[in-house]
C-alpha cells in the first residue's frame, strides 16, 4: 500500500500539470511506467485505491474550453514495454478462438484530437478528455491545413488523429521563439489546449489520422477498411500499415518501426498493435479503461546515472510512508528530472542506496523515474535513517510487512488526501476542493472529518486566501448540492481502501442502499463477481469501525442523502444475466447493453454456469460454442428485437 499510495499521488499530481496546466514537469514516457507498476501492484494486491489514476480514462477538461460529449467513448491504450508482455496480449486472444489478423501502426507521441464530421462538414475538433467528455478547440484545429473542411462521406462521423509538431518545424520555431520548447510533444499538446489559436498557427501543428471512433451507417469492418476510409476521404494518413498474421510477423512490423522511427522528422515512442476485424473487436470487448483488441508497445527504458542528494519520507491517505529521492537535476528527452522512486525501506538496503551517492536512474513510460540502484559511494555517504517518528506529526511509526505506517488518523498529509478524494467529481462532486484547499481547510478551520465541510459558511470560505466572492458563493452551493447525491458516488467518496468509482457502482447495483451495504456480511460481498478477499474484507472492515459509522451518521444527520438510481425502466429482464456475441446489426454493443440494462438485466463479459441468456449475433465464435455446451438459452438478433418490444 506504500508504494501504491506515493504512485497514486505521483501520478494524479502529474497528470494534473499536464491535461489542466499545460505545464508538464516530467514526460509522458516517465508517466506511463508508473502507471504500469502501479497497475502490477493493483492486480496483485486486488486493492484500487479510490483515487487511483486507473479509474480513468485521461485528464479532466478545464473550465476554460467549452466542454463537449463524444458520439463514442474514446478508449485509451494498454502498454507493453517488453516482449512477453505482448506475448501475454497475444495469447490472451489466442485463446478466444477467434480468428487473428492484427495492424501494426506508428504511435506517435503528441495529443489526441477528435474531429466531428455532420453532413459531409467538419463541425468540431475536441481533446480526448476524460474519455467521454473532452474540451472543444475548433477554433484551434481550425488554423491547421491537413485536414479536410468537407468530405464525400455525408453522414455522422467521428476521426481520430494525433496533433503533432515535426522536429524540424520546432528547431525552426525555438530559433526565435521567447521561450524555448523542449518536446515536441509538449508543443503540440500546448498548441492545440491553447485560448489563443494565433499560438497555435504560429507552432505548425499537423495532424495524423488514425482512427474512426463513430461512423453513423457502420460501413466499416475493419482496421485496414477504416484507413482506406480517411485515406479517399482526404485526411492525412502515415504512409505505414503493416497486416500480420501471428507473434513472428507482428515482431518483424515492430522492428520496422523501431529502426525507421530514427530517420523521422515526428516523435514516435512505440508501435500501436490491433485486432484488425471490427466483429473480433466486438467479441473481445473492454475493460473499465482498455480495449482488449489493441495494445501500445513502449520501446525500451532510457537509463542514466545522477546524484541522489536526499531522500524524503511521504505520508499517503492510509498513512503509509514512501521514500522519494530527490536528485541533482538531468535533463532526459527535453524533461528536467528532479525526483525519482524508491518502493520502501527494504528497497533502499537492497538497492544500496545511501546519501550522498551516484544511482543509475531509469525512465520508461513514467511520470517520475526509478532508481534502480547504486554506482558509486562517496567517502560522506551516510546510510538512509529509517523513520521512527512521523515527519509531519511526530506519531510513532508502526511497521507492517514490508511497510511503514503513520497511524495518527488526523496526521495532515491523510487528511489532506481524503477530503480531496471525497469532494472529486467522480464522488461528491464539490466544486474547489483540491489538496491545496484542503490544505487551507486543514489549517485555518480545523477541518479533519468529511462532516466538517458541510458546517462551514460563507463568511468563513470567504476569509480563505485566493477565495473572492463568487468562489466562495461557488463553493458553498457546491457543498449544499452535494448532499443530494447517488449511492455510488457516496461510496467512491468514503475512501474504501481499494474501491475505485466501478466496483462502487456495483456495490451500489447489488445492494441499493447505504445501509444494506453496511448491513453486507462477507459472505455476501464475496458472492459478487466484482468482489475477492481483500475487497470483502476492506468493505467489512469499513463499516464495523466505530468511528467510520459515527463519521456517516453525522453526514447523515448534515442533510447528505445517498439514494440509488438504477437507471432501469422495466423488469421484463430483471435477474437475467445476458452475454452478447458476434456482430449485431442493429444495435452498436454498447446501445444493446443500455437496454439491457434499463429492463432491470446485467450484462456479463463471458459466458458461465451463472448466464441464463445469450444474444448472437453474426460470426458468434468460442461463447456461442460455450453456451451450447452448458445448455444456456440462445437468441438471435431477431428473437432479442421482438423480446425487448413485447
Amino acid at each position: 500500500m506504500e508504494r501504491m499510495k506515493e504512485l497514486v499521488n505521483l501520478l494524479n499530481r502529474y497528470g494534473y500539470e499536464y491535461y489542466v496546466l499545460d505545464n508538464p514537469t516530467v514526460s509522458d514516457s516517465e508517466y506511463d511506467k508508473l502507471y504500469d507498476e502501479l497497475k502490477a501492484l493493483e492486480l496483485s494486491t486486488g486493492v484500487v485505491l479510490p483515487d487511483s489514476p486507473s479509474h480513468r480514462v485521461g485528464g479532466e477538461p478545464i473550465s476554460a474550453f467549452q466542454k463537449h460529449t463524444h458520439i463514442q467513448r474514446l478508449y485509451s491504450l494498454d502498454k507493453a514495454v517488453s516482449g512477453e508482455e505482448l506475448d501475454s496480449f497475444v495469447e490472451k486472444i489466442n485463446k478466444t478462438g477467434l480468428s487473428q489478423e492484427y495492424t501494426v501502426e506508428y504511435k506517435f507521441d503528441g495529443l489526441t484530437v477528435c474531429l466531428t464530421y455532420e453532413n459531409g462538414y467538419f463541425m468540431r475538433a475536441t481533446t480526448r478528455g476524460n474519455g467521454e467528455v473532452g474540451e472543444d478547440v475548433t477554433a484551434q484545429v481550425k488554423t491547421i491545413k491537413t485536414f479536410p473542411l468537407s468530405i464525400n462521406y455525408k453522414g455522422r462521423l467521428e476521426v481520430k488523429g494525433e496533433a503533432i509538431i515535426r522536429l524540424s518545424v520546432l528547431e525552426e520555431y525555438n530559433k526565435t521563439a521567447d521561450e524555448i520548447l523542449k518536446n515536441a510533444r509538449n508543443a503540440a499538446a500546448g498548441a492545440i489546449r491553447n485560448l489563443d489559436p494565433k499560438i497555435t498557427e504560429k507552432r505548425k501543428p499537423e495532424i495524423y489520422f488514425y482512427d474512426i471512433n463513430y461512423i453513423e451507417d457502420d460501413i466499416i469492418r475493419s482496421q485496414t477498411e477504416a484507413v482506406e476510409f480517411l485515406k479517399s476521404n482526404g485526411f492525412k494518413v502515415f504512409d505505414f500499415l503493416r497486416i500480420c498474421k501471428d507473434r513472428e510477423e507482428l515482431n518483424n512490423a515492430i522492428n520496422e518501426i523501431e529502426v525507421g522511427r530514427k530517420a523521422l522528422d515526428v516523435l514516435t515512442d512505440g508501435a500501436v498493435i490491433k485486432v484488425n476485424s471490427y466483429s473480433v473487436r466486438e467479441e473481445l470487448g473492454a475493460t473499465e479503461k482498455f480495449p482488449r483488441w489493441a495494445i501500445a508497445y513502449k520501446f525500451q527504458a532510457e537509463e542514466v546515472t545522477t546524484i541522489l542528494k536526499d531522500v524524503v519520507w511521504q505520508v499517503g491517505r492510509t498513512g503509509k510512508l514512501t521514500p522519494l529521492g530527490y536528485l541533482k537535476p538531468i535533463d532526459l528527452c527535453g524533461v528536467t528530472v528532479r525526483k525519482a522512486t524508491l518502493n520502501n525501506y527494504g528497497d533502499i538496503l537492497r538497492k544500496n542506496v545511501k546519501i550522498p551517492c551516484r544511482v543509475l536512474v531509469r525512465r520508461s513510460n513514467e511520470v517520475i523515474p526509478e532508481i534502480l540502484g547504486s554506482t558509486e559511494i562517496f567517502d560522506d555517504s551516510k546510510s538512509v535513517e529509517k523513520p521512527t517518528i512521523c515527519p509531519y506529526c511526530n506519531s510513532a511509526l508502526v511497521e507492517v510487512g514490508a511497510n511503514i505506517f503513520c497511524p495518527n488518523k488526523v496526521c495532515k498529509p491523510r487528511v489532506v488526501a481524503n477530503l480531496a478524494n471525497f469532494a472529486s467529481k467522480d464522488a461528491m462532486n464539490i466544486e474547489g476542493v483540491s489538496e491545496m484547499t484542503a490544505a487551507l481547510l486543514f489549517d485555518a478551520f480545523n477541518v479533519r472529518k468529511f462532516s466538517d465541510l458541510y458546517k462551514l459558511d460563507y463568511m468563513s470560505v470567504l476569509s480563505l486566501e485566493g477565495f473572492q466572492e463568487k468562489r466562495a458563493i461557488n463553493f458553498i452551493n457546491s457543498v449544499e448540492k452535494s448532499k443530494n447525491c447517488t449511492l455510488d458516488s457516496f461510496i467512491f467518496a468514503i475512501g474504501i481502501d481499494g474501491i475505485g468509482k466501478k466496483t462502487a457502482k456495483d456495490l451500489a447495483k447489488r445492494f441499493k442502499s447505504l445501509d444494506a451495504l453496511k448491513n453486507a456480511t462477507p459472505f455476501e460481498l464475496i458472492e459478487m463477481n466484482e468482489i475477492g478477499q481483500i475487497l470483502a474484507d476492506n468493505i467489512y472492515q469499513y463499516f464495523t469501525d466505530v468511528e467510520n459509522l459515527a463519521e456517516i451518521n453525522r453526514l447523515l444527520e448534515l442533510g447528505v442523502n445517498p439514494t440509488y438510481e438504477s437507471g432501469v425502466v422495466g423488469n421484463l429482464l430483471d435477474g437475467q444475466k445476458v452475454v452478447l456475441t458476434g456482430t449485431l446489426t442493429n444495435f452498436k454493443r454498447s446501445e444493446a447493453q443500455k437496454i439491457i440494462e434499463s429492463l432491470g438485466g446485467e450484462v456479463m463479459s463471458s459466458v458461465s454456469k451463472l448466464t441464463t441468456l445469450v444474444v448472437a449475433g453474426q460470426e458468434a465464435g468460442s461463447k456461442l460454442a460455450k453456451a451450447q455446451a452448458l445448455n444456456v438459452k440462445i437468441i438471435d438478433e431477431n428473437e432479442f428485437i421482438n423480446l425487448i418490444n413485447a
